[in-house]
């Protein structure tokens, strides 16, 4: 593989800055925190971190409401800051990846508050999608579309116009139509990649253009977007301009040395959809909602992985594999429930609670599976560490704007956004000097803590090491699936690696072979325990 071509195999591991290491003691995470623990990913052995947003804002979707799109928010430090982070990951050999939300500004942004002064007809509310409302005096919504947070997705403002934000009433919709909007990003484009980085992960990548007049749509907001729902596809969703943006794009980083990429946040199906993402002028990857959402079975697994690999095969993509993310609760927790359970608004103390061993098994048993794939792996912080879900985080410390705009029907994301925990003697484990947290840690995480983990075998965090150094050494990334036949089983091979995941009930036998590595513990007559990942030397 072409040293150049470095993320179609990467393993990238995303930093969510709020929760990851707090240098300055104000209990919230910042830039310097990142550097200081940049050493972590090394030994763990990624090739890249994905920074979740840190620019200005007001924080009221934790940074995905940006006002500035070209600084950074005093929370986390400033420019400079940035800078040595960046020089820092790249003295270790580690490629900086970060967030950029193009579907919606903050209300704070300057050209919103612009448009608000300017008042209807102006050139500054082109920039967004204002509307006359319906009923006799405007006092309706201009249509019926709804929130993703929950609630109509119009806001009205003083002067009765109203304003689209598919999100948070704190985050207005771009009116992508315009070319000024579309400049004003290129140039954003540019100055992160003047900087250093090595690539964006675009936030709602299917999301920034909108069908012609906006037209009546009345059904329910889902996770994953197809043309199924009144058999089109929804008119705030996957519309064909958006792939005019991403190769527009694609021609400014390919502009750049080093293969500059991104990686878009595309809740579309079926892969045939996904895949249009991903053809060689427009993004780099996509990532995997379809794998992330698959049942623990062996059907529905081996079901999404042919699916997903058969989907960017005639593209010429590769695959992005990804369990947890700051958005869905951690798959140490998710897959500690009974078959059907949905976990979609999150957890709260009174809601049935996950079986904490069993879903730690199988979460070890998919991420063994995970990173044997062809393609790249995402890893989101904490889950080497085996980190569950907060789920008994008190109600009244959520801050997720889904928790409110929900009429507190939704739980939201706060548990997965959780500080995470570093030392397991130290004040908020060790995730800051002053041992303060913006979300409170449960009270007994010093068991997860890094320097609880690290060198003791058998550990999770020991088990994703080795893991990803056996990835590396035998080209995983890089290989191909060639399946073998099981019952209640995934069986495959990759190179010289044969990979078993055993879904049944029962011990499963394994073929002969050296056993490299395994999620679980063997049982006495080297059977493959139920829930148990093993990666055999084919």
């Amino acid at each position: 593989m072409s040293p150049l071509l470095w993320w179609r195999d990467a393993v990238i591991y995303q930093v969510y800055p709020r929760s990851f290491a707090d240098a300055d003691g104000d209990g919230m995470g910042d830039l310097r925190g990142i550097t200081s623990r940049l050493d972590h990913l090394v030994e763990l052995g990624v090739d890249a971190l994905w920074m979740s947003p840190f620019y200005p804002s007001p924080q009221h979707d934790a940074g995905y409401d940006v006002a500035d799109y070209r600084d950074v928010d005093p929370r986390f430090g400033t420019l400079a800051d940035f800078d040595a982070l960046v020089t820092a990951a790249k003295e270790r050999g580690l490629r900086v990846i970060v967030d950029l939300v193009p579907n919606h500004t903050s209300s704070d942004h300057a050209w919103f508050q612009e448009a608000l002064a300017a008042g209807p007809g102006s050139a500054a509310r082109d920039r967004y999608h204002f509307r006359k409302g319906l009923g006799v005096d405007g006092e309706l919504p201009p249509n019926g579309w709804q929130s993703v947070f929950g609630g109509p997705a119009w806001t009205r403002v003083a002067d009765g116009e109203w304003y689209l934000h598919l999100f948070d009433t704190s985050q207005p919709d771009l009116n992508w139509d315009l070319p000024e909007v579309r400049a004003m990003f290129e140039d954003v484009l540019r100055f992160w990649l003047d900087r250093g980085v090595d690539g964006f992960r675009v936030d709602v990548a299917h999301g920034l253009i909108k069908e012609s007049g906006l037209p009546e749509w009345t059904a329910a907001q889902v996770p994953i977007t197809s043309p199924g729902a009144e058999h089109r596809t929804p008119p705030m969703w996957d519309q064909d301009g958006v792939h005019e943006v991403y190769r527009s794009w694609r021609r400014i980083l390919d502009g750049y040395p080093g293969d500059r990429m991104m990686v878009g946040e595309a809740w579309v199906a079926p892969a045939e959809r996904l895949a249009r993402y991903v053809r060689q002028d427009e993004m780099n990857q996509a990532f995997n909602f379809n794998y992330l959402m698959a049942p623990w079975t062996a059907a529905d697994q081996r079901e999404a992985i042919e699916s997903s690999l058969a989907g960017v095969e005639p593209v010429g993509a590769s695959c992005t594999w990804v369990l947890s993310n700051h958005d869905v609760v951690r798959h140490a927790s998710r897959l500690g429930f009974a078959p059907g359970y949905s976990t979609q608004g999150g957890i709260g103390d009174d809601d049935p609670q996950p079986d904490e061993a069993l879903g730690l098994r199988r979460a070890r048993a998919a991420t063994m599976l995970m990173l044997s794939l062809p393609g790249s792996a995402y890893l989101y912080q904490g889950e080497e560490l085996g980190l569950p879900e907060h789920t008994t985080l008190p109600d009244d410390v959520r801050q997720d704007p889904t928790w409110f705009r929900s009429e507190h029907e939704v739980r939201g994301r706060d548990g997965c956004r959780v500080p995470i925990p570093w030392e397991a003697d130290a004040p908020a484990y060790g995730f800051g000097p002053s041992g303060k947290t913006w979300l409170p840690q449960p009270s007994d995480w010093a068991r997860f803590a890094a320097d609880r983990e690290r060198e003791v075998p058998g550990s999770t965090l020991s088990m994703y090491t080795e893991a990803l150094r056996l990835r590396r050494k035998h080209g995983l990334g890089q290989g191909t699936v060639e399946w073998h036949e099981a019952a209640d089983a995934i069986d495959f091979r990759n190179g010289p690696v044969r990979v078993i995941t055993n879904f049944g009930k029962v011990p499963a036998p394994l073929p002969p072979g050296e056993v490299l590595l395994a999620s679980g513990d063997l049982a006495a007559d080297g059977t493959l325990p139920p829930d148990t990942t093993a990666w055999l030397r084919a």
